[in-house]
């Protein structure tokens, strides 16, 4: 959005996310596509933007279908930094650099601790099945091939 003019924020939008609704990669790519010819007339540079930008954009299509969801979301990027300001807007001014340090470090250990114990965004066996069935048939990799560390608890 940082070359899309604030007008055409919402067409922008809900041309990229048909994108994230197709069912398999292919239909990913031809719609990615279809999205680039429709914006090319009327905003080349975001147009040209988004072509530049194509392998970083697609890049969750190289993973199994039960994980693009997580693959092309940045709700918990999101949902901490919000942590962070919410924490840093209490506190107001801080005496100095090392105190803001000391204060965000403690939010990400809490964090790291909290996905370490519990909740996962992608659990170990997501994780797992997408080591162990790769997105395309063509890659003869099997079981044994694949070995997947054991994990300490």
């Amino acid at each position: 959005m940082a070359v899309c003019p604030k007008n055409a924020w919402t067409w922008v939008r809900a041309l990229l996310h048909s994108v994230y609704e197709q069912p398999d990669a292919d239909s990913v790519h031809a719609q990615f596509d279809h999205v680039l010819a429709a914006l090319a007339d009327k905003l080349p540079k975001v147009a040209a933007h988004l072509e530049a930008a194509r392998a970083d954009v697609l890049a969750f299509t190289a993973f199994p279908k039960e994980v693009w969801r997580q693959i092309w979301s940045n709700n918990p990027n999101e949902r901490l930094n919000r942590e962070i300001r919410r924490r840093t807007d209490v506190v107001g001014i801080f005496p100095d650099r090392d105190a803001l340090v000391r204060l965000v470090g403690a939010v990400l250990a809490e964090q790291h601790d909290e996905w370490t114990e519990g909740r996962r965004y992608l659990g170990l066996d997501v994780l797992a099945r997408c080591r162990l069935r790769p997105a395309d048939d063509t890659d003869e990799t099997t079981e044994e091939e694949v070995s997947i560390p054991a994990l300490s608890a």
